[in-house]
């Protein structure tokens, strides 16, 4: 099984790590966070976890893969170091906090020739792959809009996520960056057109260059004709803890992958045709470790460059042109 180590051992670490351990096919080797008692309590998860006294002392130990879930300021930096020491990484969204910083990251593993993944986790859902294929043959006709809504009612617990500089961005880049990779990833590759955006906070429009971190956008862009509109934000009066939602119309039939209730968990995956309503997956499904897990299935058969993750460089590229840089 491939040797993983773990950086960033917070709330989302350590669920990614439980999944993982759950799943029965790697082992964690070392672990370290700025943190002593999250690293702590993150070695408690396995056993045989070395904790390291800093990431330079992890990056020394013997690994296959290195894990990354720290702020988004060190992503870029720590993924560029690993793969120098030859460690295949999968990271947490975002993988760099802007398009020319996910380039730096996409083209050193591609001259490492060492794996790289991004936890765009929503592709994962139970019946995704399912719906992408559907959308590929045709089955929805010619797509020609897409609605892409996040609103998370309580926003982040960390200072830095507020902070342009260490966050890239605000509820764009934590939220709508899953949409619009999701997009693009149902609609195949593409060239990006006319994106437009309008950010808030506070209920006060930004002006670019934007120093504040927005707790409400909305955007437009163009991908192969189809229309897409986002909305995404943090704290807002929803009436529920969440809304997530993405919405495909076509010539021939329409799709949608909701959240239920408000949950952050539950999805529905659905195709729809006139008036009728085809389920494709539901809940409960425990896919929030699986992009992890596909990563450490594919790097326990081979750890070489994988060129799919070239699409992190476009996510990031009409990111940057939401917020206009």
């Amino acid at each position: 099984m491939p040797r993983l180590g773990f950086v960033g051992t917070g709330w989302i670490g350590r669920m990614r790590l439980q999944s993982l351990l759950e799943a029965g096919i790697a082992e964690c080797s070392a672990v370290y966070d700025t943190s002593p008692e999250a690293a702590a309590a993150a070695a408690t998860l396995a056993k045989g976890v070395t904790v390291a006294g800093s990431f330079a002392e992890l990056l020394e130990a013997d690994l296959d893969g290195l894990v990354i879930a720290t702020p988004s300021a060190l992503h870029a930096e720590q993924c560029l170091m690993a793969l120098a020491r030859g460690k295949a990484v999968f990271c947490q969204k975002p993988l760099a906090r802007t398009r020319a910083e996910t380039l730096r990251v996409v083209e050193a593993a591609r001259a490492a020739d060492r794996l790289l993944g991004v936890d765009f986790s929503y592709r994962h859902l139970a019946g995704m792959a399912r719906l992408q294929a559907e959308m590929k043959a045709g089955a929805l006709g010619e797509i020609f809009a897409a609605d892409l809504i996040f609103h998370n009612a309580y926003g982040p617990d960390k200072a830095w996520f507020y902070d342009v500089s260490s966050a890239g961005g605000g509820c764009v880049m934590d939220l709508g960056i899953h949409l619009v990779d999701l997009a693009l990833w149902l609609l195949g590759p593409g060239e990006v057109e006319q994106v437009t955006s309008r950010l808030f906070a506070g209920g006060i429009l930004l002006q670019p260059t934007y120093v504040a971190a927005e707790d409400y956008a909305t955007a437009e862009f163009l991908l192969n004709g189809c229309h897409l509109r986002l909305c995404c934000s943090w704290n807002l009066h929803a009436g529920r803890d969440a809304v997530i939602e993405a919405h495909f119309h076509g010539t021939r039939g329409g799709a949608a992958i909701t959240n239920v209730a408000g949950s952050f968990y539950d999805f529905e995956i659905s195709r729809f045709t006139g008036t009728s309503r085809t389920q494709l997956a539901g809940y409960p499904d425990a896919w929030g470790g699986r992009a992890l897990i596909d990563w450490v299935t594919r790097l326990a058969a081979d750890n070489t460059f994988d060129p799919e993750v070239a699409q992190a460089v476009q996510v990031a590229e009409v990111i940057d042109r939401m917020y206009r840089r």
